[in-house]
């Protein structure tokens, strides 16, 4: 199969503020709440979706980042992500 998006979740160093640093640095990747439709869509689910479960067993990494990846060229998206990481 190939053209289709999907979700890619990875956590980084530097807790949420660097989370913060990097969904506020992308181009191409929009910070929204949402799963997304065609364009590329990037969040930090301990702030935004899952703020609700702080402090209960479901609460996830605050450093996690979730992508929607859209219908954008691979290489721009990889591009995007580089910069907003430098």
């Amino acid at each position: 199969m190939e053209r289709y998006g999907g979700m890619i979740s990875f956590t980084v160093n530097g807790g949420e503020p660097e989370a913060r640093v990097i969904s506020q640095a992308t181009k191409i990747f929009t910070l929204a709440e949402s799963l997304g439709a065609v364009e590329s869509l990037i969040e930090i689910p301990a702030a935004m979706t899952h703020l609700s479960t702080e402090g209960s067993p479901l609460e996830v990494d605050k450093s996690l980042i979730r992508l929607s990846v859209g219908i954008e060229t691979v290489d721009d998206l990889i591009d995007d992500l580089d910069q907003a990481m430098s």
